[in-house]
């Protein structure tokens, strides 16, 4: 009964764990040979534009004109988030500049894109997730 409970108690520490380190929701990144891998950890708030047009913050769907104003009340209460922009490969370039306009209008100070290099693992994300 005791090793039940353990493993039990194990599995439930690493599910939890492996649930926190994505901030946002998997989608088919563009590649970039020249980017450097970065990790924020819980300082990131991750804006996902997906291939169907849709906009979330932090896997929170949102509507794109009001994305400025949840990045906003969110920069309020933690001024030095970095905004990570997580778009779509096929994702309209209108599209991203709006999420990055927003992100500024709001206040954002540090801004990053997320890509994937030549080895198709996410430089901006640890464990190479896509998605934050």
């Amino acid at each position: 009964m005791i090793d039940t409970m353990a493993f039990l108690l194990v599995f439930f520490m690493i599910a939890s764990l492996a649930m926190t380190q994505q901030a946002g929701l998997p989608v088919n990144l563009p590649r970039a040979e020249a980017a450097a891998p970065q990790t924020w950890g819980d300082r990131q708030l991750v804006v996902t534009l997906d291939e169907a047009g849709r906009v979330y913050l932090n896997k929170e769907r949102v509507a794109l004109p009001a994305l400025g104003q949840a990045i906003k009340a969110r920069l309020a209460r933690q001024p030095d988030l970095v905004v990570v922009v997580n778009a779509d490969a096929r994702v309209r370039h209108g599209d991203v500049v709006a999420a990055m306009d927003a992100a500024k209008a709001a206040g954002a100070a540090h801004m990053a894109i997320a890509t994937l290099p030549a080895d198709g693992r996410s430089k901006l994300l640890p464990g190479g997730e896509s998605g934050p």
